[in-house]
This record gives structure tokens, sequence and C-alpha cells, in this order.
């Protein structure tokens, strides 16, 4: 379905824009937090389209070619793209269906793409996920995808990044259960639910 094709109406469902660092725990987190609300139908969790092959590890992500990726964004099927790190990044024009649809739909986004996605999607609720600088560094050295310039270059694009000032803020310093059960909270009480209902 071609985004223009949609109802420009996206109905009552929140989009969940989770941003923040490479590094910072974003992939984890969603992951875990699709895990822990599995059960609940009104919360989707989408899938990024990335010009990477899926050997290189990270998300669970569906791997293009750049010819591919071209092809799809011609054609209308995205609706958010952006490019960062040799990389083009795509979410589907599916997020709007469920939108419509009145589910709450989580998204890995681009901290700087998101001055866009908030005049394409009104219901959009920003989340900054923030790690200190040197656990940052830490583990994108762990996570030993890219050089110590690459990493180095990466850090000085995420300084010059201005914090949202409307964003929830989730410090992902401490344990990954903590990070997920704010997130999981976040969604659910917006929704007019709890936490302890999936315990």
């Amino acid at each position: 379905m071609r985004s223009d094709d949609l109802n420009p109406s996206f109905g009552p469902g929140r989009l969940w824009y989770i941003m923040g660092p490479s590094g910072a725990g974003k992939d984890s987190l969603l992951r875990g937090a699709s895990e822990r609300l599995a059960g609940r139908v009104e919360v989707r969790f989408a899938r990024r389209y990335i010009t990477r092959p899926t050997e290189l590890g990270g998300e669970d992500h569906i791997a293009l070619s750049s010819t591919e990726f071209e092809n799809k964004a011609a054609a209308g099927d995205f609706l958010f793209h952006w490019r960062s790190h040799g990389y083009a990044y795509g979410i589907g024009t599916e997020i709007q269906e469920w939108l419509c649809a009145g589910a709450d739909v989580c998204v890995n986004g681009s901290r700087g793409y998101l001055p866009t996605a908030e005049t394409l999607v009104p219901t959009l609720i920003p989340v900054l996920v923030r790690v200190d600088p040197q656990k940052l560094r830490q583990r994108l050295r762990q996570r030993g995808r890219e050089s110590s310039l690459e990493i180095e270059a990466r850090l000085r694009r995420s300084d010059e990044l201005e914090t949202p000032t409307n964003a929830l803020v989730l410090d992902n310093d401490g344990s990954l259960d903590e990070a997920i059960t704010a997130l999981c909270r976040y969604i659910l009480e917006t929704r007019g639910a709890s936490v302890a209902d999936d315990e």
C-alpha cells in the first residue's frame, strides 16, 4: 500500500519513537519490550528496512540492497526513511494502518529525523534512551562492528545532536530489565493499563 493512498488520519494509536545513540541498547530494549508485551495485540513493534546485511548482527531488520531500498522508497512503501552512517533506514507504511486501527506502535527511530517524523505522525511520543558516554564507548567497542575511528565519529555525531526538550528520557545505565520495565510502563499507563497486569 502506498503512503499517499492511506487515510491521513492516524486514529487514536500512539507512535512510540525510540531514539538514542548507537550502542545505547535500543535494539535490546525493543526486543525485550516486544517479548514482555507479546500477548497484547494493541501494542505493535515495527521492523526496520535497512541496507545492511543481517549477518552483521544487531536488530532483527529486513535487509535490502540499495536498489531494492530506492525502489521501495519510490513506490511510497516507507512512511519514514533516512540515511545515517552509510546505510539507508526505512519504516514501512504498515505502521500507519496499525495506528489507524488504534494500536500503539514502537519504532526504532533517528534523532536527526525526529522533526520530520513529528510532522508526519501527530500522535508521536519521542523517547530518548540515554547512556553514560564512557559506557557507550565501551559498548560500541564490545560490539565489534566498527573501527576506533568510526566509533569516535559516532560519538561526535551523538554529541552534536540536540536532546529533544519534549522527549521522555529513559536511562539505560543500569540493568536492561529495569529499562524494559520502564518502557512498558510508559506504554501501558498511557493506555490505562499497568505493568502489573502482565505479571
